[in-house]
């Protein structure tokens, strides 16, 4: 099957070129011919081919989950917070559990207890997730359902929140499966290609199954956690290793440890105290995987051949995990891993990245929600946080996500929030830490900003040149199309 894509822009360039794909790959790039040979052509108008975009940090499943939630993300209190849930438990039945997601308390002037939730109730479950994933808030009967009685507040962070949210996700297979379907579909039409799934379970059964159900419209790199570990190593799996059965999409991602919290929850692991928690128990934040045993489990996934991927968010914990990766390579362990967010750095680490070979897989867009509670929990300090533009300078590879459902699964969201630092209006938020569209693309598209013979014809058809659009407009991105390897998973043309 040959596919013929006619007059197509290339950005940053006045060229306008025909593009043959042959096979599922890109065969020829050059001059219009008057009478091609293909099976199909298609006039792209000069719009503007690019590679198709990955987002390399997601949590599917939830993402999927997301719209069919209490939305509670605008909410600037606890008592806001209330209203909502009041609202929405008068239209449930006795035994229901509502749900609710994307709370953001740091900033909160009033704090989130049990005596908020349970005066508005009604006697139903209520669980409310965190915004970054990292705490839950619970009412009574949640509590009790949960084996949680005498809990003081209702407020669970790190462990405790994900083993509720792992309990909660109790939508039958059949229904989220076409959940997925519909996160899907919306992924492609902005140009998606692929997502590194690391959602917190054994993913190869639900991505097994979902592509054999017909699932198609995505490329997926499934991560692994260390409960998931031996069963792994005892199957033989090695990142990269592609899932038979699966048309090719579906390929052993990384190995994922969370070594610290986050920022909004305060439980990022950093060398300073966070002002106003300087008496409590956890005033430098959580680590919840010590140093040694973290070198451990990489030692052990590595050695198999399956990279690992380290949540790092707070400065400390950055310097732990590079720490470990140095000791990985000094044993002669190669790794090509990545520390996921690194979003506080001192400025030796910054350069380390680049020295150990160590992949950023960074979400600009969390630059721009934290940055207010980031001036304020890490104040005096944030000229050092997601700075993009060091870790660029250094010679380090950066990889673009969302950590949906924190951030919107669109990595244009993502290329406009590192272009810019700046939405909604506001001042750009350290600016000097910006990034060229042309590495924001890049970042998005696995090293890649212009399209080339030989490539998988993975690609995307867009409205606007990215190279020179706005901010604004990279934002808001119009797609026109978009290809897994020759195959057309979104198109308006």
């Amino acid at each position: 099957m040959t596919l013929l894509l006619r007059n197509a822009g290339l950005p940053g360039s006045d060229d306008v070129v025909d593009v043959e794909i042959a096979d599922g790959s890109i065969r020829r790039i050059g001059p219009r011919q008057a009478h091609p040979m293909a099976d199909r052509a298609i006039d792209l108008g000069e719009r503007w081919l690019i590679p198709g975009l990955w987002d390399n940090h997601v949590h599917f499943s939830q993402w999927a989950q997301t719209a069919r939630r209490l939305d509670v993300s605008a909410a600037d209190s606890a008592a806001a917070v209330a209203i909502l849930v009041a609202a929405r438990a008068g239209q449930m039945r006795p035994g229901e559990t509502l749900i609710g997601f994307g709370f953001r308390d740091a900033l909160w002037p009033d704090m989130p207890t049990l005596g908020v939730l349970d005066a508005v109730s009604r006697g139903i479950s209520v669980v409310l997730v965190s915004g970054d994933l990292h705490s839950c808030w619970l009412n009574s009967a949640a509590l009790a359902e949960h084996g949680l009685d005498g809990h003081p507040t209702g407020l669970l962070r790190e462990a405790d929140a994900f083993a509720v949210e792992g309990a909660i996700d109790t939508v039958q297979d059949g229904v989220l499966d076409a959940w997925a379907l519909d996160a899907a579909r919306q992924a492609a039409s902005r140009g998606v290609v692929g997502i590194v799934d690391l959602e917190m379970a054994w993913n190869l059964d639900v991505w097994q199954r979902r592509m054999g159900a017909g699932a198609d419209l995505l490329r997926v790199e499934f991560g692994l956690y260390s409960e998931h570990l031996g069963r792994a190593l005892a199957q033989g799996l090695r990142s990269g290793a592609v899932i038979p059965g699966t048309q090719g999409l579906l390929t052993v991602g990384p190995f994922k440890v969370i070594t610290d919290g986050s920022l909004n929850t305060r439980t990022a692991l950093c060398f300073a105290e966070y002002p106003g928690m300087e008496s409590g128990p956890h005033s430098r934040g959580v680590l919840n995987v010590p140093a040694d045993e973290l070198l451990a489990r990489m030692r052990q996934a590595a050695a198999a051949g399956i990279r690992p991927a380290v949540h790092a968010i707070g400065d400390h914990a950055n310097r732990l995990a590079l720490d470990a990766f140095e000791q990985l390579a000094a044993e002669g362990t190669p790794t090509h891993g990545s520390i996921e967010h690194a979003q506080l750095l001192t400025p030796t680490d910054v350069h380390r990245f680049a020295t150990l070979g160590v992949v950023a897989s960074v979400q600009p867009e969390h630059a721009l929600d934290d940055r207010d509670v980031a001036d304020r929990f890490w104040a005096g300090r944030t000229e050092r946080a997601f700075v993009l533009g060091d870790l660029l300078a250094a010679g380090a590879t950066l990889a673009f996500g969302s950590d949906a459902p924190v951030a919107p699964l669109d990595p244009w969201v993502s290329m406009a929030a590192a272009v810019g630092r700046t939405k909604h209006g506001r001042a750009p938020w350290n600016p000097e830490q910006a990034v060229s569209r042309q590495a924001a693309l890049a970042a998005s598209a696995r090293g890649r900003h212009r399209i080339k013979v030989g490539d998988v014809a993975d690609l995307a058809v867009c409205e606007i040149d990215p190279l020179v659009a706005s901010v604004s407009d990279l934002r808001r991105m119009p797609v026109a199309a978009t290809l897994l390897a020759g195959r057309f998973t979104h198109n308006t043309l």
